[in-house]
Order: C-alpha cells, then structure tokens, then sequence
C-alpha cells in the first residue's frame, strides 16, 4: 500500500454532497487535509453549469477529485472536464483523481482529457453503485413492492460507494497512485434481479421484479416527469452499457487499499437494518 503524503494540502471534492462526494469528505475530515466541498450550495460555489464558478473554487488548491453531474456519459460532460482540468492547471492544481463509469465510451474520452492534462492523475472506473437500490431512482420501487427494469440476465459487480470513496481518498492524499487506472467493483457478479431479492430476504419482505421493454420503461419515466437529461442517462446506461461487457469482476478495490471491496450482501444486511426499505414514501 501506498505511503500517506506527510504534508497538510487543499483539496477540492467536486460533487462533494453526491453518493461518492460526501463521502470523500467525510473520509478526509479525518485526515491532516484542508477540504473545500465543491457544490452550489458552498460558501465557494461550484456549478458544473456555471463556469464563473469554478476559477474561485479551485484557487489555493492541490488536489481535486472530479465527480461529474449527472454522468459523464451525458452530452457537454467531456468538454467540461477539458475546460476545468486547464483551468485547474492553470491554477496550480497537482493532482487529479476522477470517476468514471466502467464501459462508457464518454468516461472514457474524459479520462483521455485527464491523463493528458500534464499533472499526477488517478482513474477510479466504477461498476454500478449499490447505493443505487437505497438512495436513487430504486428506492421507491423497493419500498413499493415491485421493481420493474429494462434488464434481463446479464450481470453486475455492484459497488459500494464507501469502497470507491476509500480508493478516492488513497489516491487523494498518499504517493503511489499516480497513473494509475482503477476498475472498481465488488467481489461477484448478480443480476438486477438477484439483487433485488438478496435485499427482499434481509429485508423480510417480498419485492417482486419484472424485466420490461426499454420502450415501455422510458415512456413511463416521461410520463412521471422526470427530467429528461436523465431519462437519457438511463436509456443510455440500461439500452447500451448493460450489454454484458461489464460482466466481470475487477480488483482496482484490492490493488488500491490491500483489502476485499465490500460484498452487496454486507450492503444490503447494512441498510435493511436502517429500516429505509420499509418505509412507503
């Protein structure tokens, strides 16, 4: 494992209320860091969709870790990332870490721009969250009984968001990392559906899951108003990504931190114990 770095630095956590962000920050609250949450709401803003923004949250700082909202799989998230990582370097930053998505063509162009940028980097390449299935879009499925996605058979190494946040935070804040490409997932694979009925056994209820058309699902999100940048993601993600190209099992979790990434049956026993699967919103 890597050596800590024996130096007090800034360190910006882009997203740093999202599921990885936040938990980056949390992560280095406990370390000899200077941290600036990077969002809309900090007292130094940071809006991916003002660029304003971003010279007055980068300044003084070292280290940034890059979480792209919603996607980096979405149109403009590329050019994005290639504006802020000039500018980053342009303002004195030495280090970068990002997430990625495992699979995306698009993930892919914005790591390019990041490894290109001229300054240490890190790629942390992630499989789906498990955070997923208890603090977005399936939750309210789960609580209501009845899941139903454009997936059939193919499988996923769900990921728990405080293993990446740990890689992140390795990456962040010890040398050894740089260059670095971590493909991270956890220990096995299972269907949408496995999952969903390892989280209807701890959680002593029964969920039941249909695979539906990819059509029907996107008709239905756009009927429930969502919006309709993420009805794209998700088209994207479900119609093209879960194609089965991701079907296997990585070890950025193993070489980044000496240890196992955590299983989705540790996940799922975890947060059926909070109760939130439980409750009908």
């Amino acid at each position: 494992m890597a050596s800590q770095i024996q130096r007090t630095h800034s360190i910006l956590v882009i997203g740093g209320t999202g599921k990885t962000g936040r938990r980056v920050v949390r992560q280095l609250s406990s370390l000899d860091t200077e941290i600036r949450v990077g969002s809309r709401t900090a007292g130094v803003p940071f809006d991916w969709r003002d660029r304003t923004s971003w010279k007055p949250a980068l300044r003084d700082v070292e280290s940034i870790y890059i979480s792209y909202y919603p996607d980096l799989a979405v149109p403009g998230a590329v050019e994005d990332v290639q504006e802020l990582t000039d500018l980053a370097v342009k303002s004195g930053v030495r280090r970068m870490v990002l997430l990625a998505g495992r699979g995306e063509d698009e993930a892919l162009r914005a790591e390019e721009v990041v490894q290109s940028a001229g300054v240490e980097w890190t790629i942390v390449r992630s499989a789906w969250f498990n955070q997923n299935f208890d603090e977005n879009y399936l939750l309210e499925p789960i609580q209501s009984g009845e899941v139903a996605l454009p997936v059939g058979e193919v499988p996923e190494p769900f990921i728990d968001a405080e293993d990446i946040a740990s890689v992140a935070v390795a990456a962040l804040t010890e040398d050894g990392h740089e260059g670095q490409v971590y493909e991270v997932t956890g220990p096995r694979l299972l269907t949408f559906e496995q999952a969903v009925q390892e989280i209807a056994q701890v959680s002593g209820r029964e969920i039941r899951f249909t695979s539906v058309p990819l059509e029907r699902y996107t008709s239905i999100m756009q009927q429930q108003e969502v919006p309709a940048e993420f009805v794209g993601l998700l088209t994207y993600l479900f119609g093209e990504v879960l194609d089965g190209r991701n079907a296997s099992v990585a070890d950025g979790v193993q070489r980044a931190l000496g240890r196992e990434p955590k299983d989705f049956a540790d996940y799922a026993r975890d947060v059926a114990a909070t109760g939130v699967w439980n409750i009908k919103q």
